[in-house]
């Protein structure tokens, strides 16, 4: 895997967020052969920078699984940037800190945190557990809240630990209506360089994130599922190009509109396998399987995004 970063261009692209899979056996053990069929396939459409979060149910892995984790992870490409997610509460990070210390990951991101919180503490915890795991920080933006109740109090830490050098990028995943018109990303604009952040809800939003707020890539989900048309919406972004990365987006939306409607997790989870890219098995508690009627819906689906992609 990569082991460091050259510049700040390293943030200028498409990032996957993979699903993880799992044997169907008595403890759900992680596959690493199903899930090396995953990244082959995620590599094969030119996307070379895979975070390991919320779509791998990296919330719910035992300590022991994590371990796994990260001797896999650190044995793939070195062609590869490995994102390894660590969180979201303080105890789980500086438990998970002292694994990853062993290895040379340049950047791990902190899952957001909904648990008792303040700006002040989390500043605090950041730069504890950046320093235990000896990596930088990503940073996820998911709610407004997430660094506490005092949004631009949160906003201020978000800049400090940017400007010493404890976070290296910020994936910026708060939904809106309207993804043109966003005050909190204005005043985040307004303490962070924007080539630090990086768009973090997939196609949807990423084509005006792109155009409109100038950031430097995008995250996708769908993309595990046709990484070639994710690649070519950001190639068409990079060319400015706007019209057509609006067509590819396209693409993505029945697939998207499925996640928002079923959870977008397990349905990712369950459409890679539904294409016949891998075979991605059990999901841990605290989620559960789609049912049959939601399967059938979606293997359609799936199955048209994976031929579009063709």
């Amino acid at each position: 895997m990569k082991t460091n970063l050259t510049s700040i261009e390293d943030l200028r692209g498409v990032f996957a967020v993979p699903p993880l899979a799992r044997r169907e056996d008595s403890v759900r053990s992680l596959d690493f052969e199903q899930n090396d069929r995953i990244v082959r396939h995620i590599q094969s459409g030119g996307i070379t920078r895979l975070i390991y979060g919320g779509n791998a149910f990296i919330y719910h892995l035992t300590l022991a699984e994590y371990d796994e984790m990260l001797h896999w992870w650190a044995a793939l490409d070195d062609e590869l940037w490995i994102i390894p997610s660590i969180g979201p509460s303080y105890g789980r990070a500086m438990d998970q800190a002292k694994l990853l210390a062993n290895f040379k990951f340049p950047a791990i991101m902190l899952l957001p945190c909904s648990d008792p919180r303040d700006a002040a503490g989390i500043e605090r915890g950041c730069r504890e557990i950046a320093d235990a795991a000896g990596a930088q920080l990503i940073l996820y933006l998911k709610e407004e809240i997430n660094f506490g109740n005092d949004k631009l109090a949160g906003l201020d830490v978000v800049a400090r630990l940017v400007a010493d050098g404890i976070c290296e990028a910020i994936k910026y995943a708060v939904v809106r209506d309207d993804p043109a018109n966003d005050i909190y990303l204005d005043e985040l604009l307004a303490r962070v360089d924007r080539c630090v952040i990086i768009s973090g809800i997939g196609e949807r939003p990423a084509v005006v994130h792109l155009r409109d707020w100038k950031l430097p890539g995008f995250t996708t989900g769908s993309g595990c599922i046709a990484p070639h048309l994710s690649q070519k919406i950001f190639a068409a972004c990079a060319s400015a190009d706007f019209e057509l990365a609006q067509k590819l987006r396209e693409e993505f939306l029945p697939l998207e509109d499925l996640r928002d409607a079923f959870g977008p997790a397990r349905v990712l989870h369950a459409a890679v396998e539904a294409v016949g890219i891998a075979r991605t098995g059990a999901i841990p508690p605290f989620v559960s399987e789609l049912n049959d009627d939601e399967l059938k819906t979606l293997s359609s689906v799936a199955n048209d995004l994976c031929s579009a992609s063709c």
